[in-house]
């Protein structure tokens, strides 16, 4: 039989770990959309074109240099909302605006700044790649939204399940739907960034190096487990710590069971029966 107070505890623990997860996933949300000293180390991933052109071709450090006078950048990293270019020895210089669904298209980013927003052709497999990563990008961005949003009202909610298991029935549901969204998000966003690591810096005609953002992964996986535990404590709460009756107590304050109610509404006669066969 569980303890007294195991429901209370458990109910206490969950909002616990709500609470901790939403600093974590205001730091994703947050992360890379302005210039600011800790912002900036917030991002997915990051691609450094610093030395775009390998070295093996001949002129590298001149073209480089073109590239650079023409307008592109040593680096891009990308957050949720939009993505901030800069260079090593200036750091971040530039943000793009906050933008809803955003998603990063590094064609039409580094076509802008080197053709000055000139149209090119591109192979139908290169379109579907850049269709997959926006709708990705899009779904990732979603989750995380209502990833917070949900973390925050069950928050408030789960004292509600101390006194009764159908609440434990209804934030079991908004807690699992808390945790799905949560960890689509970050598989998604683990996914895309790995996937775009591996895919530009197999570029052989090209020298392109990609970062994972270790502080984005962090705090996006720490948040997410603390919704995954959170979900399971109050699906442990539905079906075991049976709840405690409201108002009733003891002498001494303490919450009483169902079976100690039962004994002390038993009729006299019942109780010196009872008293008599034990004796």
């Amino acid at each position: 039989m569980a303890p007294k107070n195991a429901r209370r505890n458990t109910a206490i623990a969950a909002s616990i770990f709500y609470f901790l997860s939403i600093p974590f996933l205001i730091l994703v949300i947050i992360g890379n959309t302005y210039k600011n000293n800790i912002l900036d180390d917030i991002y997915f991933f990051r691609l450094d074109v610093s030395q775009v052109i390998p070295i093996s071709v001949e002129n590298s450090n001149l073209l480089n240099s073109v590239a650079r006078s023409l307008g592109l950048h040593d680096f891009y990293q990308i957050g949720i909302w939009n993505f901030c270019e800069g260079y090593d020895d200036e750091g971040v210089t530039f943000c793009s605006h906050p933008k809803q669904w955003f998603w990063f298209n590094p064609v039409e980013v580094l076509v802008s700044e080197l053709l000055a927003g000139a149209q090119i052709a591109l192979p139908s497999e290169a379109i579907t790649v850049l269709t997959i990563l926006r709708i990705g990008s899009q779904v990732m961005y979603g989750c995380f939204m209502a990833g917070i949003c949900l973390n925050t009202v069950l928050l408030f909610l789960s004292p509600l399940v101390i006194r009764t298991r159908w609440w434990s029935l209804a934030l079991s549901f908004l807690g699992g739907l808390a945790a799905i969204v949560v960890s689509l998000a970050s598989i998604i966003a683990t996914v895309i960034s790995f996937a775009a690591k591996i895919a530009l810096t197999a570029q052989d005609q090209l020298n392109i190096k990609a970062y994972i953002g270790i502080k984005m992964f962090a705090f996006m996986w720490i948040a997410t487990i603390c919704t995954d535990v959170a979900f399971l404590l109050h699906a442990a709460m539905g079906c075991c710590c049976r709840p405690v009756p409201r108002g009733v107590v003891d002498s001494s304050g303490t919450p009483v069971y169902e079976e100690k109610r039962h004994t002390m509404g038993l009729p006299p006669f019942v109780r010196r029966r009872r008293t008599g066969q034990i004796s």
